[in-house]
C-alpha cells in the first residue's frame, strides 16, 4: 500500500487449507481453523470488470490429498523475466520452498527466457538453502534478460527440449504481460514442439509421452502496475517508497529556496506510480497518461502554481508519468514543464528523472508478503491443473489471492490502451480499476477544486486519540481540506479527549495543514484519555464551540471513547452530532477495518530492524535473535514482521502456545544450524503471554543451544511508532479522511432537524474501516459483539489466516487439509449471463 486502496469470496487455494499443526491451539474456546492466503498487507479495489461475472464453485474432494505428496513424481521451473521488481525474490523463494514441501524438485531458471532456451547450468535444481537472505534483496537473484531467441519456434523447441529432459512440466513465470503471454503460446504449442523434437530425434517417444502437456502459472512482476486483473503487482509498492523517498528530500530543500519541482516517475503506459504519489505528497498537479489535461491546462498549471504561492506556499511540485501526454497525444515532458513554468512565473525550477532508482533497493514489507503470497499459490495452481486448465495468473483481490485466466487479463489491459488511444480517457480510467479511480477522483477533490464563496455554517472538530503514530496527520489535512471545499468549518482539537474537554479548540484553514503529509506522529497532539470521566465538560465545549459533528482519530482508545460519547448521548444532548472514527493505530487492533493507518509504517520499521539483525547474525554464525514487538495483545505486526523478515517463529497471544510448542521451535533451531543457514530470528508479540516473557525466551534459547548458538534480544519498543510515514500510511489516511468528511456532510443533511442537528440513532457513529475490498462505514455498538474489551482486539482477526504460510517457508513439518477446491473465477464478463 498502497499500497494502495480501496471479489467474490475466492477460489480455492491454500485459502481454505485448515492449519492443524498444532490441535492443541485454542482461541475463544474452540480450536483455531487457520486458512491460507485469505488476507493482505493491503487492501485494494479491484478492476471494475473483474467482478461482472465471477463464477465460482466450491467442491469437495472424495479423497483428502496430503500436501506434503502433491508434488512427489513432479518437477517445477521458476523463472523472472522482463524487468526486474523489487520482491520478485520473495516470490521465487516461496515457490521454491512451498514446491520443495509438497515433494516435488524445483528448478532454478536463470536469466529468464534467455537461460530456458540456453539450458545447461542456467536450469539449475534448487535446495532449502539456495534462497535463504533473498527476502530482503531487491531486483532478481535469478536474473532476468531480454530474449529474441524465444520469439522463435526454433528457440522455444530448444526450450521445450531443455524442460523435457528435465522431466519439468510445471512452468511458473514472474513477469509482465509481454513475459506471460509468451509463457502462454509456449504452452499452447507445446504439443506441436514435443513433435517437432521426436522427428528431429532430439527426445525419445518415452520423453515426450512423460512431458505431454505443460502447466503455466504466472505471477506479475512490475512497478508500473499496470496489469488489469490484480489490485496490486509485485513491485510497486517498494518503487513508491523509493519515489517518497526521493519527493521528501526534494521537498526540504525547495521549501529552502523557494522552488518548484518537477518529478517524473516511470510509467510509460500506466500513471499508477505518479498519481499515488502525487496523493501522498499533496502535489499541486499530476500529469498520468490515461487522463491527459484539458486544453488551456498551460494557464491553468500556472494559475494554481500562483494561487499557491499566494497562500504561503514556498514550494510546488508537479509529478509527471514519463508515459504523459496532452490531448493531441503529444509527450509532456519534464523539459517542456520546466520551460512553461520558468518563462511565465520566473519560479526557480529544478526538474528530476527518477528513472531505475526506483526498481533499485530492498523491498517493502509489503512486497515480500506480497510474492511470498502469490509463490504458495502459485505452486498449489500448478499442482492441481490439468490439461484442461487454461494458463492462470495469481492475483490480489481485496484481501484475498486469486487465480485468474492469463489471457483474460491480457486482453483486459489491452483494452486499456485500446482506450487511452481512441480518446476514451474516463473508460481507460474505469478500466484501470476501482482504486485507480479513488485515487484519480481523491486527487481531483484535493487539488483541482476552489473553495466554494457560500458556508455551510457547520463546525466539525477533529481530535486525535490514543497513541501517536505515521499517517495520522495525512488524514487529518485530508479531513480539514475536503470540510473546506464542503463550505465547513473545521476545528483542531489539540490533545485528544482532553482538548475537547479544556476546550484547547482553534480554526483551522487551508494553509494551517499544508505538509502535513509527510510528517510523522500527530501535529494536533494526543492523549490516551477516555471522555467518561469528563463527559460533562465535553458536552458544554461542544455546545460552546457550537460543534456540528466529529472526526476521532486513533486506535483502540478512539473506538471506545467514540462508544463512550454515543452511550452518555441519553443524558447529554449536546452529545447528540454525528461521529466518525478513522483506525490509526501501530497495533491494528481497531474492530471494524483490517487495516489501521499506522501499521504499515511500523511494520516497514520492524522489517528494515530484522533485516539488519539477520546481516549481523549471518555474519556471526550460529546466533538466534529474539525480537520484542509492539502491539499490545495483537499478534498483527509480529505475525506480518515474521513473514516480511523470514522469522522461524512468531509468538503471538491469539495462537496460544505452551512449553511443548517451545521446544519444537528450539529443536528446530538445532536442526536448522546442522545446515548451511547458521541463524534464527524469533519474534514475539510484547503480550503474547504473561509468564514466557522476552526475558524467558532469552533465557530458554541460551540454555538449550548451549554450544549449539548463543542468543541475543532486542526490544524495538517505541521506534516502531516513529518515522516518515509509508506511502501506503499516506493515501489510506488521504483517502480515509476525505471519505469521513464527506460521509459527515450527508450525515449531517439527514440529522437537520427544526434549525439544529440531532443524531441519536446507531449509524450517526460510525468506524470508517476497509473491510475486504471496500471502504465501510459501521456503527459502533454492531462492532461492540466483535470486541474483546479486556484485550482490546476484534475477536476475529484475518491476518491469522496467514500465519501457516510462515511455519512452512521456515521448514516445519505441518499437515494440511486439502478437501476443497474450485473453479477460477473470470476477468471479463460473459455476454448473456446475469
Amino acid at each position: 500500500m498502497e499500497a494502495v486502496l480501496d471479489s467474490c469470496v475466492c477460489v480455492w487455494q491454500f485459502t481454505h487449507r485448515k492449519n492443524q499443526f498444532d490441535a492443541n491451539h485454542v482461541y475463544d474456546g474452540k480450536p483455531t481453523s487457520t486458512k491460507y492466503l485469505d488476507g493482505t498487507l493491503n487492501n485494494l479495489s479491484c478492476p471494475s470488470t473483474i467482478h461482472n461475472d465471477c463464477h465460482l464453485i466450491n467442491m469437495q474432494r472424495s479423497t483428502p490429498v496430503d500436501p506434503t505428496k502433491m508434488g512427489t513424481g513432479r518437477a517445477i521451473a521458476v523463472l523472472t523475466s522482463g524487468g526486474d521488481a523489487q520482491g520478485m525474490n520473495a516470490a521465487v523463494r516461496a515457490t521454491v520452498r512451498v514446491g520443495i514441501y509438497t515433494g516435488a524438485k524445483v528448478y532454478f531458471v536463470h536469466e529468464g527466457y534467455q537461460g530456458l532456451v540456453d539450458g545447461g547450468d542456467n536450469i539449475r535444481q534448487a535446495t532449502w538453502e539456495s534462497v535463504s537472505m533473498m527476502l530482503q534483496l531487491g531486483g532478481t537473484v535469478i536474473g532476468s534478460a531480454r530474449c529474441q531467441d524465444f520469439r522463435s519456434k526454433e528457440g522455444r523447441a530448444k526450450a521445450a527440449c531443455n524442460l523435457v529432459k528435465l522431466g519439468i512440466t510445471n512452468l511458473c513465470v514472474i513477469g509482465g504481460d509481454g513475459s506471460l503471454t509468451g509463457a502462454n503460446e509456449f504452452r499452447n504449442e507445446w504439443s506441436e514442439l514435443l513433435q517437432i523434437l521426436l522427428k528431429a530425434g532430439k527426445i525419445t517417444a518415452e520423453e515426450a509421452k512423460r512431458s505431454s502437456h505443460l502447466n503455466i502459472v504466472g505471477m506479475v512482476g512490475s512497478i508500473d502496475n499496470d496489469f488489469c486483473g490484480t489490485d496490486m503487482t509485485i513491485g510497486t509498492d517498494s518503487a513508491l517508497h523509493r519515489i517518497m523517498e526521493v519527493v521528501d528530500a526534494i521537498t526540504t530543500t525547495a521549501q529552502s529556496h523557494q522552488r518548484a519541482f518537477i518529478l517524473e516517475v516511470m510509467g510509460r503506459h500506466c500513471g499508477y506510480l505518479a498519481l499515488v504519489t502525487a496523493l501522498a505528497c499533496g502535489a499541486d498537479w499530476v500529469f498520468i497518461p490515461e487522463m491527459p489535461p484539458d486544453e488551456g491546462w498551460e494557464d491553468h498549471l500556472c494559475r494554481r502554481l500562483t494561487y499557491q504561492r499566494s497562500i504561503g506556499n514556498r514550494l510546488n511540485v508537479i509529478i509527471v508519468a514519463e508515459g504523459a501526454l496532452d490531448r493531441h497525444g503529444k509527450p509532456i515532458t519534464c523539459d517542456i514543464l520546466k520551460n512553461l513554468v520558468t518563462k511565465k512565473l520566473s519560479f526557480d525550477t529544478r526538474a528530476t528523472i527518477l528513472g531505475h532508482v526506483q526498481r533499485g533497493g530492498t523491498p517493502s514489507a509489503f512486497d515480500r508478503i506480497l510474492g511470498s503470497r502469490m509463490g504458495v499459490e502459485a505452486v498449489m495452481a500448478l499442482l492441481e491443473a490439468t490439461p484442461d486448465t487454461p494458463a492462470c495468473v495469481v492475483s490480489l483481490s481485496g484481501n484475498m489471492a486469486v487465480r485468474l485466466p492469463l489471457m483474460e487479463c491480457v486482453q483486459v489491459t489491452k483494452e486499456v490502451t485500446k482506450a487511452m488511444a481512441e480518446g476514451r480517457f474516463e473508460e481507460a480510467v474505469k478500466l484501470r480499476g476501482k482504486s485507480f479511480e479513488n485515487n484519480w477522483n481523491t486527487y481531483k477533490l484535493l487539488a483541482h477544486v476552489t473553495a466554494p464563496d457560500v458556508k455551510s455554517n457547520i463546525n466539525i472538530a477533529i481530535l486525535n486519540v490514543g497513541a501517536p503514530c505515521a499517517g495520522m496527520n495525512a488524514a487529518v489535512r485530508s479531513a480539514v481540506r475536503i470540510g473546506i471545499l464542503q463550505g465547513h468549518n473545521m476545528l483542531a482539537v489539540h490533545d485528544g479527549f482532553d482538548g475537547l474537554a479544556h476546550g484547547t479548540i482553534e480554526p483551522m484553514a487551508w494553509g494551517y495543514v499544508g505538509g502535513w503529509t509527510g510528517k510523522g506522529g500527530s501535529n494536533l497532539g494526543t492523549k490516551r484519555s477516555l471522555p467518561a470521566s469528563m463527559i460533562e465538560e465535553i458536552s458544554l465545549n461542544i455546545a460552546k464551540f457550537n460543534i456540528h459533528a466529529l472526526v476521532i482519530i486513533g486506535g483502540f482508545e478512539a473506538f471506545v471513547g467514540g462508544l463512550e460519547l454515543v452511550t452518555a448521548r441519553e443524558k447529554f444532548e449536546e452529545l447528540c452530532i454525528p461521529l466518525v472514527v478513522i483506525p490509526a493505530t501501530v497495533s491494528n487492533n481497531v474492530p471494524g477495518s483490517d487495516f489501521s493507518i499506522g501499521a504499515d509504517t511500523a511494520l516497514n520499521t520492524i522489517t528494515t530492524t530484522c533485516d539488519r539483525i539477520k546481516q549481523s547474525a549471518a555474519g556471526t554464525k550460529r546466533r538466534v535473535f529474539i525480537i520484542e514487538t509492539m502491539g499490545g495483545y495483537c499478534g498483527y505486526l509480529a505475525t506480518m514482521a515474521g513473514l516480511a523478515a523470514g522469522a522461524d517463529a512468531a509468538y503471538i497471544y491469539e495462537d496460544p502456545f505452551g512449553i511443548h510448542d517451545l521446544e519444537t521451535n528450539v529443536e528446530h533451531l538445532l536442526e536448522k544450524m546442522k545446515t548451511t543457514v547458521k541463524r534464527g530470528l524469533i519474534l514475539r508479540n510484547e503480550k503474547c503471554n504473561a509468564n514466557y516473557t522476552t526475558d524467558f525466551l532469552f533465557n530458554l534459547y541460551s540454555e538449550e543451544g548451549k554450544g549449539v548458538f548463543d542468543c541475543r534480544k532486542n526490544v524495538l519498543g517505541h521506534m516502531q511508532q516513529g518515522g516518515t510515514p509509508t506511502p501506503f500510511d499516506r493515501n489510506f489516511g488521504t483517502k480515509m479522511g476525505a471519505k469521513a468528511v464527506l460521509w459527515l456532510t450527508d450525515k449531517l443533511k439527514e440529522c437537520y432537524r427544526h434549525g439544529r442537528i440531532f443524531a441519536n440513532t446507531p449509524d450517526s457513529a460510525c468506524v470508517l474501516g476497509m473491510k475486504k475490498r471496500a471502504m465501510i462505514f459501521q456503527p459502533l455498538f454492531d462492532l461492540k459483539e466483535d470486541t474483546d474489551f479486556e484485550h482490546r482486539i476484534p475477536k476475529t482477526e484475518w491476518w491469522l489466516k496467514l500465519r501457516p504460510i510462515l511455519k512452512i517457508l521456515a521448514k516445519y513439518k505441518i499437515s494440511l487439509d486439502t478437501s476443497e477446491t474450485a473453479t477460477m473465477e473470470h476477468v471479463i464478463k460473459k455476454r448473456g449471463t446475469v
